[in-house]
């Protein structure tokens, strides 16, 4: 019972990291109805830009991501006045592979510049750090990464639902020509909504230095896991994403310890598949 226990708090875990980086993707998919592919290679930018702030100049991660939120808010605003608003109201393949390109493009930067090496922070100040409760070992590192995960899901659940600025990106997401007629500006929604995305995954990729290693492949695992959560939550859900990457996290946790490791990834996308099935829609989607 122990041991299932920490597999169930380890998944639980990684299941926040993995809604602090879904929940990026979900805004701009809800919004704007747009498959951002290089979402995963926003995260790996951002993870390059924490890890040489502190091999270079010091700087711990917990500080450094704020460096690399600004960094990705900037890259994704940018993606979209140079990309993405030309792709609004065609064909989805056009979003889809416009952004395929742009993650092959960074993806390749940095391979060209960085080398493939893995590379890992140490002396942060969470390093390797854990403490006991009972018989739980819990990773401060995680633990902090997890904290950060549910404040800033919370921060944006706010935001979208009490603010004058979430009720003006609802109505855009429902219907964009009654926005419009309202007065809102719907070009500024969606330059913001896909900066802001690209700030949540920007901050998501500060953090991991302290604890996982970087390179240029480090990104496309998360992107697929971050869009298995969003699919599975319900489109534009933003707890569904919650939910969903917590159930991964545990679904992963579990099958890796207790079958085997290389077979994480198949109960993962299995029950995705599943839960398609039986719901199409996801879990809160309507």
């Amino acid at each position: 019972m122990e041991t299932l226990l920490q597999v169930l708090l380890d998944g639980m875990l990684n299941g926040m990291l993995y809604a602090l980086v879904a929940v990026g993707l979900c805004l701009i998919w809800g919004v704007m109805d747009v498959i951002n592919f290089a979402h995963g290679e926003y995260l790996m930018v951002a993870m390059y830009v924490s890890y040489w702030l502190g091999f270079l100049l010091h700087v711990d991660p917990l500080v450094s991501m704020i460096a690399g939120g600004i960094f990705i808010f900037m890259l994704g605003a940018m993606t979209y006045w140079l990309i993405i608003r030309y792709t609004i109201g065609k064909p989805p393949l056009s979003a889809l592979l416009a952004t395929f390109g742009l993650a092959m493009l960074l993806k390749n930067l940095c391979l060209n510049q960085f080398s493939p090496n893995f590379r890992i922070l140490s002396g942060t100040w969470l390093g390797d750090k854990t403490f006991q409760l009972g018989f739980l070992i819990i990773p401060i590192p995680q633990l902090v990464t997890a904290i950060l995960a549910l404040v800033i899901v919370g921060l944006i659940y706010g935001m979208t639902k009490s603010t004058r600025f979430g009720w003006a990106v609802q109505a855009t997401a429902l219907d964009k020509e009654a926005a419009e007629l309202m007065g809102i500006n719907t070009e500024r929604i969606y330059f913001l909504i896909f900066g802001i995305g690209g700030a949540i995954v920007g901050i998501a990729g500060g953090v991991m230095p302290t604890y996982l290693a970087v390179h240029p492949e480090v990104g496309t695992m998360f992107s697929l896991i971050a869009f298995v959560c969003v699919a599975m939550g319900g489109f534009g859900s933003i707890p569904g994403a919650l939910v969903a990457a917590l159930l991964i996290g545990i679904v992963e946790a579990l099958s890796g310890f207790y079958i085997a490791p290389v077979f994480k990834y198949v109960a993962v996308f299995g029950l995705y598949l599943a839960l398609v099935f039986l719901r199409p829609k996801g879990i809160f989607g309507w």
